[in-house]
């Protein structure tokens, strides 16, 4: 297992109408001045920006924006990432699916170009977001550098939704966001929460100013923050360290305190009633 150096790239949305151009110009540039980094991770809808349109119109621009996860558009964001033989996160793109259903998408390149995983937003912010939401939780291996698990925007304020990723295996949770609300302040307590409360790393990549709130995040399993951006344009960089993350796990945050151990094989199931559900002991630890 080795070590993978992440950087968060904090941008303003870039036009819907013909983004492939400027995305792949941008990521360029950033490698020339990060040229270590092992994944580069893009805000929430950041190939999709109708934010210079009038309110009215912005919903049928999107629209208009979706893709097919089998479409050029895709394998042309695939060859970017395997140009700079980088895990790429674009952020996420409006996915039209069989059904002519359209999601929120959040994508995941490997470095050999290959689209390694797609998840479809499962908590769309309602009333102003009309995607329909997905239902499957999605982890990724990093082939030798960690689990990541996918996570976008809203899904920050389900605490449900991290610790089924935590669960799942994810060492590191990354949630693009395009937060332009005033409630991005709280969005960065959730952030170290999540880290703390699953013993994994978290990553918030936001859209700059003047659209969004910025103060991108990338923060360690024991919810230290290691970077933190201002307002503007930015990239954040640091080391995603799974042998750091399973450390915390195995000796306990702060040295004391061990969640995923918390239950012994002989205990009583716990009922949760809001899910229908119980926590078993036997299934609780991380897989």
């Amino acid at each position: 297992m080795h070590d993978l150096l992440v950087g968060v790239a904090q941008r303003l949305p870039l036009p819907a109408a013909d983004p492939l151009p400027a995305f792949a110009d941008d990521v360029a540039r950033t490698m020339d001045r990060h040229p270590g980094l092992g994944m580069l991770v893009y805000p929430e809808l950041h190939l999709v920006g109708v934010e210079s349109l009038p309110p009215a119109p912005r919903g049928s621009a999107l629209a208009a924006s979706a893709q097919r996860l089998d479409s050029p558009f895709i394998a042309s964001l695939g060859r970017i990432a395997a140009t700079h033989r980088i895990w790429l996160c674009p952020g996420s793109i409006v996915e039209t699916d069989e059904s002519g259903l359209l999601h929120n998408t959040q994508l995941l390149f490997s470095p050999d170009g290959w689209l390694r995983a797609g998840y479809r937003k499962m908590f769309p912010w309602r009333p102003y977001e009309e995607f329909t939401p997905g239902t499957r939780f999605v982890v990724q291996d990093l082939d030798g550098a960690g689990t990541v698990g996918l996570s976008n925007c809203y899904d920050v304020w389900f605490p449900e939704h991290s610790r089924q990723l935590a669960w799942l295996g994810a060492e590191v949770i990354v949630n693009v966001a395009q937060s332009c609300a005033r409630d991005r302040v709280q969005e960065l307590v959730l952030a170290r929460a999540h880290a703390i409360m699953n013993q994994c790393m978290f990553i918030s990549a936001n859209c700059a100013a003047p659209f969004g709130r910025g103060r991108s995040i990338i923060v360690d399993a024991e919810g230290e923050i290691l970077a933190e951006a201002g307002l503007e344009e930015m990239t954040l960089v640091a080391s995603m360290a799974s042998g750091r993350i399973l450390e915390t796990r195995a000796y306990g945050t702060a040295g004391l305190n061990r969640p995923w151990e918390q239950f012994r094989p002989d205990d009583a199931q716990i009922r949760l009633p809001m899910y229908e559900g119980v926590i078993a002991p036997s299934r609780w630890s991380p897989r």
